[in-house]
């Protein structure tokens, strides 16, 4: 292993928070591999890469030789966490569950060493637990410690509901701690108040109390909230490669900076050695880089040669969808049948503003019709073959 002080220096780049860690470098200089965990309650099928921010730091812990841990949440999943929700998450069931588990399982690996790494499930312990192993838990912690958490507070004091199983879930994230005898727990900031509840329980069940590391919540491309599904700001890890590489290649220049820290290896003075050069440069090499980690080094060329050749000269896409029209062809009905227009009114205002080329022809007439055969169209930068049966 390397030495204790190199060590830190290569885990501490990407943590807002290490508590404590003077106790991480008394821990590393144990001479053996930590016990590193992070837990993923399976809510969505797939990953984004705003979760392999945590997969990252796992993987730096791994180099180092130390013990991952990627913990399936699958009890603590029915549970749904309360993080960041000022109203009660919608239970899951069991089978929603247990098919996301599986896309985990698959979508990791593209981060972990999986000979290195204990994939485990929160349910081998959880789900065993008897109703007086529950009343022993919760009387190891306080109802006021628990509505000390911002959420509750907030949801508290504005008179909305709490229900008894959101304030179970910080018991059950912290037992899993103790389950797995932790050395490390990594997590969000959002996450700080949970993974400080486990090393409490770890005190209480007689063990070391684990190191707490707190990562970033990775803004998404809008860049103005956390990455997220739901808000469509996000850039998911099985996406094809030609979308994420332009979904990166939007990020603003400012934003560009804090992907190039969460989102690849690269130490912090080769990150800022990357200043000095062109702006599209470095993120055509961050998108790249990005892409290759979740496809291949060859899917990356080919994403950045699209990109050059169709977005840059505004070229013709290679792999445009078709759609095949037999019924009315004039030019604005057609824009709104194949969702190029939401609208008669959108698709007629798009023509006469000359957004739209046919064949490679601006057309500016709403009833003018499509040619019979194979059409191009674009709008904005939407491109669609559309074939007219004549």
């Amino acid at each position: 292993m390397l030495p204790v002080s190199e060590q830190l220096t290569y885990l501490k780049k990407g943590f807002v928070e290490i508590i404590r860690e003077e106790d991480l470098a008394e821990r590393l200089k144990l001479g053996r591999p930590l016990r590193i965990k992070a837990g993923f309650d399976p809510t969505a099928p797939d990953l984004h890469v705003g979760h392999t921010v945590l997969l990252r730091k796992m993987k730096h812990f791994q180099d180092l030789g130390h013990t991952v841990i990627f913990l399936i949440g699958d009890m603590t999943g029915l549970i749904g966490d309360p993080t960041g929700r000022n109203i009660t998450r919608p239970p899951m069931t069991r089978e929603q569950i247990n098919q996301n588990a599986e896309t985990y399982k698959s979508q990791v690996f593209k981060i972990l060493d999986p000979a290195k790494t204990e994939l485990r499930f929160n349910s081998e312990w959880l789900e065993p637990m008897k109703f007086e192993d529950l009343i022993r838990l919760s009387a190891k912690y306080t109802v006021a410690r628990i509505l000390e958490r911002d959420e509750f507070a907030k949801r508290l004091k504005e008179g909305t509901a709490i229900s008894m199983h959101e304030l179970l879930y910080p018991l059950a994230q912290g037992y899993d701690s103790v389950a797995l005898k932790c050395d490390v727990e990594l997590g969000g900031t959002d996450q700080k108040f949970n993974l400080l509840v486990g090393r409490e329980l770890q005190r209480d069940f007689g063990q070391p109390p684990q190191i707490v590391a707190t990562v970033p919540l990775l803004v998404g491309t809008d860049g103005v909230d956390k990455m997220s599904k739901s808000k469509g700001n996000y850039i998911g890890i099985t996406e094809p490669p030609k979308v994420m590489f332009r979904k990166v290649m939007g990020i603003r220049d400012e934003l560009m900076w804090r992907y190039w820290e969460l989102l690849t290896d690269l130490s912090l003075p080769e990150i800022g050695a990357l200043k000095s050069r062109e702006p599209m440069e470095v993120k055509k090499e961050l998108a790249g880089r990005i892409v290759a980690d979740f496809h291949s080094a060859a899917d990356a060329k080919q994403a950045e040669e699209d990109f050059a050749r169709e977005v840059q000269q505004g070229a013709e896409p290679s792999d445009m969808d078709e759609v095949i029209l037999s019924g009315p062809n004039r030019l604005a009905q057609v824009l709104v049948s194949v969702k190029l227009a939401s609208s008669r009114s959108e698709a007629e205002r798009l023509i006469k503003a000359g957004a739209v080329e046919i064949n490679g022809e601006r057309s500016t007439n709403p009833v003018s019709p499509l040619p019979a055969g194979n059409n191009t169209a674009r709008v904005g930068k939407k491109w669609l073959r559309i074939t007219v049966k004549a």
